[in-house]
């Protein structure tokens, strides 16, 4: 493949004469200056191209580690159409197509690979992986690296261990949401000092944006409130719930009042969301109904607004969802409509995402003990004998996943193969470290409050929160409350 320099790669393959933000001095960072970077953008900002233009600019390949299947393969599709030779490796690929696709990365014939972090874990894979020239290791959602993060990934926290691995390749880490102390974990557990990595931040310099908040009392005023945004806002719009039980019941009022709009969340089955999912990027539909299981990958410019209309469960969460409106620069409503009953919910989900060290204990021997009657009888074995049939509960599917993601467990228990492979390690048996945990999911949920409540503007509420206000952030709009 032709070397292009930066500019010449950008026109080639993306179509676009300049770069937006700081996205030329991240690139120039990276190929001229051989420097780790840390690059903290909003949604919609424009991250990706900061290690695509790069790896098509670098003799060797690129890993991209990115933690979400779906939206690796959106990348991948993309960048395909665009004729840049990129691939995935996950769990969804066949083993002989995995084989055939890292031997390909391996030859030099894709420079782009794109893996989960739990692919570290394969000793074939890793074998494979140290026979070529790894030029740029991107990891994609950085935040997911620290266990501070708000959607904190074990595998993730051994991207230090990878990267050696690999040789220690130049790395470039990327995410929308990260305060000051989660950018700290991120530099720490890639094995590098702030003095080795330069950090970029663009703040929320989204100006088209309008950040709204109102409080309600009741689901008449709620429902009002939606159909005056559905009037005002002609073109797409999405509203978040956090429960699909309320999700179902607007959808239905919706629905009486002739309204058209589909609904997305994960109880539907893979092909519903996916088809429902294209069909809102084409533009064959207009209004999705979502819990926050929708949203990733979802890179549509006319989304005209975003209204949440049940409380989320943190700003970093908020920021990520509101993220997805007004990428086409025209302006554009973000909504959170707030109700006080809305934070019980919250934090019974807190609760129900982070059990106890006694907890974890429990299921470890109840899996190891009585293998045979878990596998044989599911979820609702473990929940009978752990939450004494309490349908309501649903710390069992959170444990499950942890144990999962520590690599305590292989297997599954849908499969009827669940079985114990290693102990518990400290994050999942230390009860003061449980405590925390808990605790700042409770503080986050507490700063949701703040943001609704603050005297300031919010979109500088939201900046200081995340460590990078600038002067420039607010903009005089309209809606500053000083």
């Amino acid at each position: 493949m032709k070397m292009y320099d930066s500019k010449e790669t950008l026109k080639k393959f993306f179509g676009y004469d300049s770069f937006r933000g700081e996205q030329e001095k991240i690139i120039n960072t990276l190929t001229q200056d051989k420097k780790h970077c840390l690059v903290l953008m909003p949604t919609g900002g424009g991250k990706s191209l900061c290690y695509q233009i790069p790896a098509l600019m670098f003799e060797g390949g690129t890993i991209v580690i990115s933690p979400l299947i779906a939206l690796m393969q959106d990348q991948v599709d993309a960048l395909k159409k665009k004729n840049i030779p990129a691939e995935f490796i996950n769990s969804t690929v066949k083993p002989e197509q995995r084989k055939e696709r890292l031997q390909k990365f391996i030859n030099g014939k894709i420079k782009l690979l794109y893996v989960t972090p739990e692919r570290f874990r394969k000793q074939e894979f890793i074998n494979e992986i140290q026979k070529t020239k790894i030029d740029l290791l991107a990891v994609d959602e950085a935040h997911c690296i620290s266990e501070w993060g708000h959607d904190f990934r074990p595998d993730y926290s051994r991207i230090s261990e990878f990267r050696n691995l690999i040789g220690n390749p130049l790395t470039i880490a990327l995410t929308a949401t990260a305060t000051p102390e989660v950018q700290k974990d991120i530099i720490t557990k890639l094995g590098l000092n702030k003095n080795q990595i330069k950090i970029f931040h663009q703040g929320i310099q989204r100006p088209n944006l309008r950040l709204e908040a109102i409080e309600v009392y009741d689901e008449k005023e709620t429902l009002n409130k939606i159909f005056e945004v559905i009037k005002n806002y002609e073109g797409s719009g999405i509203i978040y719930f956090s429960l699909i039980k309320t999700l179902e019941e607007y959808s239905q009022k919706l629905e009486d009042k002739g309204i058209k709009h589909k609904i997305y969340h994960g109880k539907l089955v893979p092909a519903q969301r996916k088809k429902t999912q294209r069909e809102f990027i084409e533009g064959k539909e207009n209004l999705i109904l979502a819990t926050n299981a929708f949203g990733m990958g979802i890179d549509k410019p006319d989304i005209r607004f975003v209204i949440h209309a049940e409380v989320p469960s943190s700003i970093e969460a908020y920021y990520q969802e509101i993220g997805r409106a007004g990428r086409d620069n025209l302006p554009s409503l973000c909504l959170l409509i707030y109700n006080q009953q809305d934070l019980y919910t919250q934090m019974e989900f807190i609760k129900w995402a982070n059990p106890d060290a006694n907890f974890y204990s429990r299921i470890y021997d109840l899996i190891q003990t009585k293998n045979e009657e878990v596998n044989n009888y599911g979820i609702e074995f473990l929940r009978e004998e752990l939450s004494w049939k309490d349908k309501n509960d649903f710390r069992v599917e959170t444990a499950l996943a942890m144990l999962d993601r520590y690599g305590v467990t292989e297997g599954f228990i849908e499969n009827k193969n669940l079985t114990i492979t290693s102990d518990l390690p400290f994050e999942l048996s230390n009860d003061d470290y449980l405590k925390d945990k808990l605790k700042k999911d409770n503080m986050k949920l507490l700063s949701v409050v703040q943001y609704f409540r603050t005297d300031k503007c919010r979109r500088v509420f939201i900046s200081e929160y995340f460590g990078f206000y600038d002067e420039n952030d607010c903009g005089n709009c309209d809606i500053c409350k000083f």
